[in-house]
Order: C-alpha cells, then structure tokens, then sequence
C-alpha cells in the first residue's frame, strides 16, 4: 500500500506519524523497549499534543529478534495468532554505552541509536545487513479515519528479495506490489492461494511479519531502496532472521513457525485422478489402473475428485451410490492392487448437503452479525462454511473424515480455503479480517491430525491448496489451477520455488496443466518436470489424464520419468528428511544451493532436487533449453557425460532426456526397486560417486520408512586413494566411482569392475579403500 506520492510529498488525505528521535531505552524482563518522539523533542512544551510509538525488541531464538511497534496500546487483540515457539531469552545480551543500547542474539545484533536522529540497524558481526531509519516506523492516518503501521527496511545495492508465499509473477520480488491475501485466482496473475509474510534476501537474512490478517508490501517500489510493508491497525510485529545463509534461515524460521512433517513414502509416487468434471465410476477408474498395469506404467495413488459426491451435495463425504453402489469393496479392490486412495473435500457445505442442516443447528457454521448462517452460491448453492474457531465444529468435521479413513481412504486432497468473507462472525469472536488467511491453517489441521491420529506418525499427508505461514506443517501443497501451456509450465516453477523459500518443504503441480488439454509435447515435457518435482499428479479439468489419451510416446516418457523417480527414492527420501528436520525444500531455488554466484540470484527455470541434482526442464515444442552451471564438474545422470561448469549452455533434448545433472563431490542413493516408491531403500542400494576432488569428503545417508538414518557412507579422497567408511544397516550395497576413472585395486571389499565395489551383507560397520588409477 502507497502512501507516499513520489519521494517528497504524501498522497491527499494521508497523514504519517514517522519515529524521528528516541526518548528512550528500557531493560525489560523479555529485552528491550524504546520509546520514540514523532516530532522533535525541543523542550518540555515539546512532549505535550505529541505522538509516542513503543517499541519492543526480544529475542525467541538465537538469531531471531522480534521488534514490535506500538501506537495506541489498548486494542483488544482478538486472534487469531500464529503459533510461534516462545523462547526464554536466555541466550540474549544487552549492552550499552552513551550512544547506543544493542542488544545481541546469536550473530544478530540490534543496534537503538540513542541520539536525536532515530534509527534501528541489524548487524551480522560487523556488517550491517538492514536497517529501519529516520521516519521509516510510523504510524499512519487516512481521510476515513483508518490507520495503518508501516516499517521500511533497507534494501543495500545488488541485494535481492525472494519468497512471500507461492507467487506465480516474477521470481525475484524487487519492483513488486504484494498483497498477501489469500485468493483462488489461479496461476497465471499476482493473486495467490498462499500468502506467507516471510521474505528472505540475497544478503542471507531473512523477514517474517507477524500477523495473519492482510500484509501490504512495497517492495523497491514505492521507494526504491526499501523493502516496506504494513498493516491496519494500532501496532505491528515482525522479526529479523539472521543466516548467514539462506538455508540457514529457513531452518531458524521453520523452527519459529513450525517444520515441515514428514509425508510417507508412498506419497512420493505417481498420482492419478478422474480429473474434476470427467464422467466416471468404477469401471472408468479400473479402466484407468487396468490401462496403467497394461502398459507397465507404475501407478501408486488414485485421487477421486469432486464427483465421487452428488452433485449440489458437496461436502456430503458420503460416496454418490448413482455411481459408487459399493465403495467399501471398490475401494478394497483398488487397495488389493497396492494402491493408496486420496478424495478430494473442500470446507464448504452445500445447503443441499445432510450436513448445512446439522451444522446449522448446532452452531458448526459461520454466521453472519445477525446471527444468519453465511451463504453464497459462489462454488455450491447455498453453501456455508464450517467455522474451525468452534472445537465442536471441528470434532464433528473430524468424526466424518475418520469413517471415510476406516473404509479405507489415505489421503484428503483439501481443496479451497481461499474465499473467506470478512463480513463475518466467528463462534471463538476471532478478527475475521485476520481470519481470511488463516481459516486455511485451522482447516488443513483438522485433517491433517485425523490422519495421523488414525494412520500415524509419518503416515499423514493431505494435498492442499491453499495455506499460510505455519502451513508447511501439513504438507503436501500444490500449485493450483494453471493452463496447458508452456507459460503456465513455466509459472508454476516460479511459484514453487518462491513457496520453496517461504518454508516449504513439499510442492506439487498438475502435470501437463490443469485448464484445457495440452499437446502431447507439452504434456510429455511436463511430465519429466511433474516426475522430477517432490509430488507427482496427473490431474485435469475436463479431460482424462492417462498417458494414451495423448500419444503411445507419452506412454513411454510416463514410464520412464516413473520408474527414475522409483529409483532415486533413497535419495529423495534423505532430502524430504532434511526438510522435515531443517526446513529445506525438496525442490531448491538455485540461490539456496550457490547463494555466492550471483548468475543463480535471479535463475527461476531451473532448480536444485535436493542438493545434488539439477533440473533444467523445457519449456519449448522443439526441445531446446538454456540453462545453467555453476562451477564445478557435473555429470549428466542419463547419459553420463561430464562437463566444467561456470557457463551457459544451450541444448536440444528429446522427450526422454533433459538436463539432469550430479554435482560433483556428490555421492548419489539409488534404489534397487523402480516399480514403487515405498521399499527398502538400504537393500541394495547403489552409491554412484560423482568427480570427488582430492582433499575433499562427501556423505550419504539412507532412511527407514521412518525417517531415521539407516545407512550413512562416507568417502574421502586423498590423492589416488578413496577412503570409504559406512555405518548401519549390514546390507549389501554398491558403490561405483563416475568421472573418476578406473579402479586399480580394493583394500577391503570385494571389487567387481573397474568401476563398481560390491559389498555383502553382514557387518553394520565397514570401511575399505579404493586406489584409483
């Protein structure tokens, strides 16, 4: 939001309050608090008719510091709030001389200039990486009587800005209007299903605004040089997060906003659905898995959508028997079959639904202020919506969610969640201007600890769609309504690697676009980048998304993008590990992995999987790409061929390749099983060593179904000699050595190639050296 007109004069009606000159700095049991003069202290005469802000500073988490701002401190705080962790504040320092009061946490340190001039600068050891100046907190009036508090931050020369949610404009957030405001507009504009008010920057700090309700960013656009942002109201809360890496940040903001939960194994497999208004039963759904069988094309979740319920019934939960006389047994046939079964739900309760008038008589539904049910016919007629604020409420939404778990259901693809009127009463009185971006998060809970509580630690995952900061607890998210085209393709990446750096770990999309039908070659591209994205979905609108339903050669790429992910399961399975115990996305902007190249600032059309796999995919019919390397040697994964990066480099690609690289000093998991995604990653595994650099060690490790380490390897090399110790499982695994050359001899294991060791089962402990010719 604009308040300003130009650098020098304020918009018509607009009245700005700035903090000009501190008063003064306060001890307090949780920090600091400083109290600031918006207009200059001349004399005695000078505090009367004036304006104060408070300031507030404490510290939850080394390397955390919140700063509140207060104008008037007597408004009712009606929630909801996100759930951070509360730290003692033990770890934070105070220090204090003529000048200055800082106040230090972790590498954080917060300098109050204590002078006439007022400022709060944010250092890493001795560089000073942002800073709120002269005028840039304040509190702010309009011609209607609204307020609003607003905080400038500093934006340094070549410092970049990321995240604030999945946005699908352009990656790299300077000269952007943002509005955090959760809407169902699709791909394709600035609105966006998941609004996070967390940014992280190229300087490696990161940004998190604590508060629910809408966030107005300027980011270098209305001046420049500064990152502003505010809210309506009477005060304002953000915190700064210090790295010093970008990865380093995520992980202290996930563990102020919660971590990623770990989704199950099975979840990380191909999903197909009856797309949404495709006419479908049982024998359509069998045609589509008997089809995928037939063709050797491994298939390990089926997703019923919206019509698996009666029409004008939605949300019923109750099978639509015109279609699906017996669900129990269909679902137990499909289940035979090895297949996990997700259904798509929305929170929105049709008036035609059994359950609008069970709702409305016990109070399960939002009201309006004259105690109405609220009711639109936006989606289905009549609906309303269930109101998560009343713990009745969503016990009653969790009793139905249970019985379809125990006839056999795994998933919940949790639809919607974005349009939630304001004009609104809630049961608990929450704000429902705060209540719009966060009805998501109390939605997406429910179900989400229903399939935990039934299913288990590490068995639940929801698909969702729209979420909020403190959503990456309950993944699985996906991007979305976009179109069958190459742009869309290419949005859609954007908005996940933004997603990616706002805290989440887990991203999916609909391969080959979820509006119209894509051509074949834009589907069979899709594909290697839905395969090689963290979830994988075949969805559509109107039209059926199995492979032949395109070409015999999109058959072919399917299975072959498939049984390639089945087979990096060890692999991707560490990195969900690593998103669930750090935060770190599976699918990795190019900056969280070479925040030091300033060529990968600003790459949005390739990423990272994990942190030894590059993605290029292609976004062009003629299968040319350009993409590129950071320095070091990289090892093309399909084919084998090595190449120096630190360059550009342009290529043309059939449907069966793209560039997919192994960085080097890479030691790469993979499984013995390319048929399914949940198996035992440590049976068998195969260790593919990349262009290890003398002088240089490199790990691996391989999980349980758990997410616990079963097997950890490491190799180091010294000269000619490859040292390589592993700890774990006593399975037999493989290690071969790429770009590397040959093997001249093994010292404690049995070589079987010039290229491969082989060890055998038995010792959980084993070390042997690889001389290298």
């Amino acid at each position: 939001m604009k308040f300003t007109d130009g650098l020098w004069l304020v918009r018509d009606g607009i009245n700005i309050n700035g903090a000009v000159q501190n008063y003064v700095v306060e001890k307090t049991a949780e920090g600091l608090t400083a109290v600031t003069q918006t207009t200059p202290i001349t004399g005695r005469a000078a505090t009367l008719n004036s304006t104060l802000l408070t300031v507030k500073f404490h510290s939850p988490l080394p390397g955390v510091v919140g700063i509140k701002i207060i104008h008037n401190d007597g408004v009712l705080d009606r929630g909801p709030a996100f759930e951070l962790t509360k730290g003692t504040g033990d770890h934070v320092q105070i220090e204090e001389t003529e000048a200055q009061t800082v106040l230090i946490s972790g590498g954080l340190r917060v300098v109050i200039n204590k002078g006439t001039h007022w400022s709060v600068d944010f250092y890493r050891g001795d560089e000073r990486i942002t800073g709120s100046g002269y005028k840039s907190m304040a509190y702010i009036t309009d011609q209607d009587g609204n307020t609003f508090m607003r905080e400038e931050l500093d934006i340094g020369v070549g410092e970049f800005v990321y995240g604030l949610g999945e946005r699908f404009t352009s990656f790299v957030k300077n000269g952007q209007v943002v509005d955090l405001w959760n809407k169902d507009g699709g791909t394709s504009s600035e609105q966006a299903y998941k609004n996070i008010p967390f940014y992280v920057t190229s300087k490696g700090y990161g940004v998190f605004v604590n508060h629910p309700e809408l966030v107005s960013y300027e980011i270098a656009s209305e001046k420049v040089k500064k990152a502003q942002f505010s809210v309506a109201g009477e005060s304002l809360e953000y915190f700064i997060i210090e790295g010093p890496s970008i990865k380093e940040v995520i992980t202290k903001y996930t563990s102020l906003t919660g971590k990623p939960a770990l989704p199950p194994a099975w979840t990380f497999g191909l999903w197909l659905t009856t797309s949404f208004t495709t006419d479908y039963d049982e024998a359509t759904v069998n045609s589509f898995v008997e089809g995928m069988a037939e063709r050797d094309l491994p298939l390990h979740v089926f997703h019923f959508d919206c019509f698996w319920m009666r029409e004008y019934q939605w949300t019923d939960f109750q099978w639509d028997p015109r279609v699906f006389p017996d669900p129990v047994g269909m679902l137990k046939r499909l289940k035979d079959k090895g297949l996990k079964i997700c259904v798509w739900i929305n929170s929105y309760i049709g008036q035609r639904s059994p359950l609008f008038e069970e709702g409305k008589k016990n109070g399960y539904l939002i009201k309006k202020a004259n105690g109405d049910v609220y009711q639109t016919d936006l989606w289905q007629a009549g609906m309303g919506l269930v109101d998560f604020t009343n713990p009745a409420a969503c016990e009653w939404y969790a009793g139905y969610l249970r019985g379809l778990v125990d006839m056999g259901v795994d998933s919940f693809k949790t639809d919607f969640g974005e349009r939630i009127p304001t004009d609104v009463v809630y049961f608990d009185g929450s704000d429902p201007q705060k209540m719009h971006n966060y009805y998501t998060q109390m939605y997406n809970k429910v179900v989400f600890e229903v399939l935990e509580e039934k299913l288990g630690k590490h068995e639940a995952a929801v698909f969702a769609r729209s979420a909020t900061a403190g959503g990456q607890q309950f993944p699985v998210h996906w991007g979305g309504d976009c179109y069958a085209d190459y742009e869309s393709m290419a949005e859609s990446l954007r908005g996940g690697l933004s997603l990616g750096l706002s805290g989440f770990g887990f991203w999916s999309h609909d391969i080959g676009g979820f509006e119209n039908t894509a051509p074949a070659h834009v589907f069979k591209r899709w594909l290697a980048f839905g395969l090689l994205s963290s979830h994988s979905r075949l969805h559509g609108s109107t039209s059926y998304r199995v492979p032949w339903a395109y070409d015999d050669e999109a058959v072919d790429v399917t299975r072959f993008f498939t049984k390639l992910k089945c087979s990096l399961m060890p692999y991707l399975y560490d990195i969900a590990g690593q998103a669930h115990e750090q935060g770190w996305a599976s699918m990795r902007a190019m900056v969280m992995e070479f925040p030091e190249d300033p060529t990968c600032e600003v790459l949005d059309r390739q990423y990272m999987l994990g942190d030894k796999l590059l993605v290029a995919p292609i976004f062009q019919e003629n299968g040319e790409v350009k993409y590129y390397l950071p320095a070091g040697r990289w090892t093309h994964l399909l084919n084998g061929e090595t190449v120096q990066g630190g360059s550009w480099r342009k290529e043309k690609h059939d449907f069966f390749s793209l560039p997919l690289f192994v960085r080097q000093n890479s030691l790469l998991a993979t499984g013995s099983v390319d048929t399914r995604p949940d198996y035992d990653f440590a049976d068998g595994v195969k260790f593919g060593l990349y262009a290890l650099e003398d002088g240089t060690a490199t790990t691996a490790t391989v999980r349980d179904m758990n997410g616990a380490p079963e097997l950890t390897v490491k190799a180091e090399r010294k000269g000619s000699k490859v040292t390589v110790t592993a700890e774990g499982s006593g399975k037999a695994f493989t290690l071969a050595v790429k770009d590397l050359g040959a093997i001249a001899s093994v010292d404690g294991a049995e070589q079987a190639d010039d290229t491969t060791v082989k060890v055998n089962a038995g010792a959980k402990s084993v070390s042997f050296t690889i001389t290298l010719k």
